[in-house]
């Protein structure tokens, strides 16, 4: 799997707290080794962002995402509450 990070993704990642930064670096790994793990709840967004894809961080912070060719290559668009990337 090749992983890209938008700019996007990076400028709301670093308004994370430390311990959110923590907590999304695991879920980014456990992705990496299984992007359709259950835990994860990963899952097709609809509507304007029909294309896109989500996981779940925590119970309300999402990792937006667009994955191509099957996972082989994935780009995180966005990380944030679900307010703040719907």
């Amino acid at each position: 799997m090749i992983l890209k990070l938008h700019k996007q993704f990076n400028k709301s990642y670093e308004k994370l707290t430390p311990k959110l930064k923590q907590k999304a670096d695991f879920v980014m790994q456990c992705f990496r080794l299984n992007p359709l793990d259950p835990s994860l709840q990963n899952h097709p967004l609809h509507g304007e962002m029909s294309g896109k894809r989500a996981i779940s961080v925590t119970g309300d912070v999402r990792i937006i995402f667009e994955e191509h060719d099957d996972y082989i290559l994935v780009i995180m668009l966005d990380i944030g509450t679900h307010n703040q990337v719907y």
